[in-house]
């Protein structure tokens, strides 16, 4: 592959433009946002079964892809969790002081995919010995932890990062908390669903990131969710 370098000028705008950091592309025109915020008001309905999930994992576009490909996974949602600011837009959590980290809500169907089994996808889809951030974002918004609600749930995840410690070939140090569920703010209708609605600019990201090439190293063939590639 050809470095950066050898490139002709002419494309070097866009790359740059492409590279940029996770959430640091523009708002939409008006006419888009109104369009997304109409669709915001009417979500699908869930069956009274679904059950949720939080997940930090660094940038929520990388993460929210990762649990698209689920089965039984009914819904997704980009936002905010962990800290002290209510409804806290994107450039208050970037900036820091708010305690947030980027983080996705999990909407699942229990009979169809298991609390355990979304675990694993978080984990293979994470650098867990990273304290400063996930990949190329760093800062406290960046970094990865398991929201876990009190009783079950919070016995599994601390069951999964356990395993993972013990494991003779795992990652170490594990660093990834596991925390008590906090209120869960969406974030802005740009970021949901960002690897759809912005495929190319997503995918250069995601790559020069070096989110695909660390993961690999981390996890080798489990690397991006193992089963759920």
């Amino acid at each position: 592959m050809r470095s950066i370098h050898a490139l002709k000028p002419a494309f070097l705008p866009l790359l740059i433009l492409l590279a940029s950091a996770c959430g640091q592309a523009s708002q939409p025109a008006a006419g888009s946002q109104a369009a997304d915020d109409a669709a915001a008001a009417s979500p699908a309905e869930l069956p009274e079964k679904a059950k949720t999930a939080v997940f930090a994992g660094g940038c929520f576009w990388c993460v929210e892809e990762a649990f698209d490909k689920v089965p039984g996974v009914l819904e997704t949602t980009s936002g905010y969790t962990g800290g002290h600011v209510e409804d806290p837009s994107y450039e208050q959590v970037t900036r820091g002081g708010t305690g947030h980290l980027e983080a996705l809500r999990v909407r699942f169907d229990p009979d169809r995919v298991s609390y355990e089994q979304l675990l694993d996808q978080f984990w293979h889809n994470i650098d867990p010995t990273d304290d400063r951030g996930q990949f190329c974002d760093k800062g406290e918004s960046y970094k990865s932890a398991i929201f876990a609600t009190p009783g079950e749930q919070m016995a599994q995840a601390r069951a999964s990062r356990q395993a993972l410690i013990d494991s003779p070939d795992g990652p170490d140090p594990i660093v990834t908390p596991v925390l008590e569920a906090q209120t869960f703010y969406p974030a802005e209708q740009y970021h949901q669903n960002y690897h759809q609605k912005n495929g190319l600019r997503y995918t250069f990201y995601k790559t020069s990131c070096g989110r695909v090439s660390r993961l690999e190293d981390v996890w080798g063939e489990q690397a991006a969710g193992g089963p759920f590639k």
